[in-house]
């Protein structure tokens, strides 16, 4: 018996070298799956892989966001990647041909909130998400009331532009971020808030300021390492600003709240009231969520429009062999509707393309149709995506894709008017909305996509346009002398916002 085993023993010891490399690949491929489950995203590729470590990246991430998921899209094109970024979560970026099967999937598979809280830091910064009541009030009341609400809006531009703007009589400087700031806060905050404070110095101070000082609580976390966070986050100077900030809009509108929940006729037609209506419904909201609720629809709303309109007027002043075109177009489509009503709107389709063009090579940001991945799912290609994840299309990188929109790195301002007026002279009329500022569809993200897609975006196109529109007819405007083309935008992240410092000349039009 001992001979036997001696045998077995000196036979295996002969063969060993022969059968490691068997043995060596073996456990490979058992490490390797055992990897796999633990890690579902271990074969995701990650955009600049070839930069040595994740820390790199992620500075790469802070201080040109836009060239890495350009990097990833060119390299990645039908595929997901990943992207390293600030925050702790991982970023699954999914290209635009699975939008629709992204699309269909329910809430609490990817949610549209959830990716909200993440991104905006919501647990410190206190951002009201998750209000069902809000997307109600503004698809059920304010989209529908825009034709009869668009003269009090044309109105309130008109007094915004007599309360902000100079005379000009010559060229003068102006700081258009500026102005616009408080402008879109006077005539958005009419319609969301009411007369009682939406033209008092109050309301436009918290309204203006909130929106800057949200953004730099964002920046603020964003910039603490994830796991020091809820160590640090909330002693930030930032963050308690922002903290000071909510308690004075609590106080500012609590009378307003109390009265109005005292009137039982002759109601505002304003937001503010819809919001009141609405808790019979959804339930009653303290004043201070109420204020929050306030602050956060102000935030989109003026954030997003005084970046567009910015974008809108830099570019303006670029190519001022533009002006006018536009200013034709307005004038006609005045001369038949009178004022500006929803029709008379519609009609200004160049304007339409010069801003849908604008936000298409200035977006405010680099993603769009972000998601939070509470449960798994499966692409159609078999690409499996664990929870915990945050989904994203990489908008800005489509948008300069020369296989979606010829020539993409140029400015064209009558690109989407043209593409209008083939689909429409091929009787293609449902392709040629798709090409309106307003449409979303998987080339142009501006608003996002789906049953999420941004329900405010009919009212802030009216305003946007209405302003746009008015300053054409009132003034000429041109770049600063010395200045040479549009002034580029700032980034940060993923974030691209117009220099708010730049200024512009602005002299009477002759009429």
């Amino acid at each position: 018996m001992a001979v036997i085993t001696a045998d077995i023993v000196q036979t295996l010891g002969n063969k060993l070298p022969l059968l490691l490399p068997t043995i060596a690949v073996l456990l490979a491929v058992f490490l390797g799956q055992r990897l796999l489950q633990q890690n579902p995203l271990a074969n995701v590729p990650v955009a600049l892989e070839d930069l040595a470590g994740d820390e790199k990246r992620r500075q790469a991430y802070i201080t040109h966001a836009k060239d890495v998921y350009l990097d990833g899209y060119k390299k990645f094109k039908d595929r997901v990647f990943r992207i390293i970024t600030t925050n702790k979560y991982t970023v699954i970026v999914v290209p635009p041909k699975y939008l629709n099967e992204i699309k269909q999937l329910p809430d609490d598979v990817v949610s549209f909130d959830g990716a909200i809280e993440q991104t905006m830091h919501a647990k410190y910064t206190k951002l009201e998400v998750g209000h069902k009541l809000i997307p109600h009030v503004v698809k059920s009341n304010l989209t529908p009331s825009l034709v009869r609400l668009n003269p009090t809006i044309a109105e309130e531009v008109l007094e915004s532009f007599r309360r902000e703007l100079p005379e000009c009589n010559d060229w003068t400087s102006v700081n258009i971020n500026y102005k616009l700031l408080r402008i879109v806060a006077l005539v958005s905050g009419r319609i969301f808030i009411g007369t009682e404070l939406s033209r008092s110095d109050e309301y436009i101070d918290m309204a203006i300021n909130y929106t800057v000082e949200l953004m730099e609580a964002r920046r603020a976390v964003d910039e603490i390492k994830p796991w020091l966070r809820p160590f640090l986050a909330n002693r930030l100077p930032e963050v308690k600003k922002l903290d000071q900030r909510l308690k004075e809009a609590d106080r500012l509108i609590k009378p307003v709240v109390a009265e109005r929940r005292n009137r039982t006729e002759n109601k505002p037609d304003d937001v503010m009231q819809w919001l009141l209506d609405g808790q019979a419904k959804y339930g009653a909201y303290t004043t201070e969520t109420l204020a929050r609720i306030q602050l956060g629809i102000s935030f989109a709303a003026i954030h997003t429009t005084t970046l567009t309109s910015t974008n809108v007027f830099y570019n303006l002043a670029a190519y001022p062999q533009y002006l006018p075109i536009l200013r034709e177009e307005i004038c006609n489509v005045l001369a038949e509707h009178k004022t500006y009503t929803s029709v008379a709107l519609q009609s200004m389709k160049r304007l339409d393309s010069f801003i849908k063009e604008t936000m298409r090579l200035d977006p405010a940001g680099a993603t769009s149709m972000q998601r939070q991945v509470n449960k798994p799912f499966t692409l159609s290609n078999g690409q499996y995506i664990p929870a915990g994840v945050i989904i994203e299309i990489p908008a800005h990188a489509v948008s300069r894709d020369p296989e979606v929109f010829e020539d993409p790195e140029e400015f064209k301002p009558w690109r989407f008017y043209d593409m209008r007026q083939q689909a429409r002279e091929a009787g293609e009329a449902e392709q040629a909305a798709q090409h309106q500022f307003v449409s979303v569809n998987p080339s142009v993200l501006t608003f996002g996509y789906g049953r999420h897609a941004c329900p405010g975006r009919f009212f802030a196109a009216n305003e946007i346009k209405m302003i746009v529109a008015n300053v054409l007819l009132m003034y000429d405007i041109k770049l600063p002398e010395g200045q040479e083309g549009r002034y580029p935008n700032l980034e940060f992240g993923v974030s691209s916002v117009p220099d708010p410092t730049k200024e512009l000349l602005f002299k009477r039009a002759v009429a």
